[in-house]
């Protein structure tokens, strides 16, 4: 037997539909700002991520140089002439002005 239950039937079909798509777009508007935050925070992660391996083979290099300084005098001596110009009482210093002056 076919009944025809009439409009109400119809209507209460189109609202329901109507209110799943509703449910299913507030969750989006409410969802999709969270994946944008997500993924910009994935990318500040990464980037992070980077500068701590850049900070940990700077420590490493800053490392070995101290370990040198403390354990091998001809490093110091070295640094010593460079950097602060000594010498030892028996040698001539002899600079040379490479600015082009």
């Amino acid at each position: 037997m076919n009944v025809d239950t009439g409009i109400w039937d119809k209507l209460t079909r189109v609202v329901v539909t109507l209110l799943v798509v509703a449910a299913l777009v507030w969750v989006a508007i409410l969802y999709f700002p969270l994946m944008h935050q997500n993924e910009a925070m994935r990318q500040q992660i990464i980037e992070l991520d980077k500068r701590i391996q850049q900070e940990e083979m700077v420590n490493r290099e800053l490392r070995l140089e101290i370990d040198s300084l403390k354990s091998d005098p001809k490093t110091v001596e070295r640094l010593a002439r460079e950097q602060l110009g000594l010498a030892r009482p028996d040698e001539t210093v002899i600079r040379f002005d490479i600015s082009g002056e």
